[in-house]
C-alpha cells in the first residue's frame, strides 16, 4: 500500500513505517502490558468523565482499549493501516489512518496520549506539531507525551528511526508551545528491538 503523504511529503520515515507494517502483531505481543500502565491509569484519572480523547500514534490500539473501557470517547491515529486493522477491532474506538500532520483540531480534545509516537518525528518538527497538540487541546486538556532519552538520532536494530531527547528540551518544547508540565517519569524498558533503553514521559496540561 502507498505510504500516506501530506503536503507532498511522507509524514515519517518509510523504513520506520515499514517495520511497523511488517511487525505489527509482534508490537501488540510487546506492548501488551501497556493495559496495566499506571502512567495510562493516571491520565485517565486526569482526563475529565467521559471526555475525548486522542491516542496519537495509536500502534495496536491497547491504551485505546483502556481509555474507552474508561467510558472515554476515544479517536485512536496512526499511519500504519495495519495498526490501524488491529486498533479497529474494537468497536468503542474510532480509528483511522492519519499522520501527526492531520491534526488540524482546534479545542476537540479533553486528552491527547501520544506515547512513544512523536519520537519517530524529525526534531525540527517537534515545535509545529507540538503546537498543533496544544491548540487541539480544551483548557485544563491533558497531554501525556513519552520519548527515549539521549541526543540526536539514529536507527535501532530493527531499522526504525528515533529522535532522541533531554529531559529539559523536552519540557522546554512543551512550555514553549503552551502547555505546563505537571508530572515526569522516568524508566528502562526492552523495546521491540530487544533492546533495554532508558524513557521519559512527562504529563501535561493546556492551560
Amino acid at each position: 500500500t502507498a505510504l500516506p503523504q501530506h503536503r507532498g511529503v511522507s509524514v515519517t520515515d518509510p523504513q520506520t513505517l515499514g517495520v511497523y507494517a511488517t511487525k505489527a502483531d509482534e508490537y501488540a505481543n510487546v506492548t501488551a502490558g501497556l493495559a496495566r500502565d499506571p502512567l495510562l491509569s493516571a491520565f485517565i484519572k486526569a482526563v475529565k468523565p467521559g471526555g475525548s480523547v486522542l491516542d496519537l500514534g495509536c500502534g495496536p490500539g491497547i491504551a485505546a482499549a483502556q481509555m474507552a473501557q474508561a467510558g472515554l470517547q476515544v479517536t485512536a491515529v496512526d499511519p500504519v493501516a495495519e495498526m490501524i486493522a488491529l486498533a479497529a477491532q474494537n468497536n468503542d474506538i474510532t480509528a483511522k489512518i492519519g499522520s501527526f500532520d492531520d491534526l488540524a483540531e482546534t479545542d476537540a480534545y479533553d486528552g491527547i496520549w501520544a506515547n512513544f509516537s512523536l519520537l519517530h518525528a524529525p526534531r525540527a518538527d517537534m515545535p509545529r506539531h507540538l503546537s498543533n497538540i496544544a491548540r487541539a487541546l480544551r483548557p485544563g486538556g491533558i497531554f501525556h507525551i513519552g520519548v527515549k532519552l539521549g541526543s540526536g538520532s539514529k536507527r535501532d536494530q530493527i531499522g526504525r528511526l528515533y529522535t532522541y531527547f533531554t529531559e529539559d528540551e523536552l519540557v522546554g518544547l512543551l512550555t514553549d508551545a503552551g502547555l505546563n508540565v505537571s508530572d515526569r517519569q522516568k524508566g528502562r524498558d526492552k523495546g521491540l528491538d530487544g533492546t533495554d533503553a532508558d524513557w521519559l514521559c512527562l504529563r501535561a496540561w493546556q492551560s
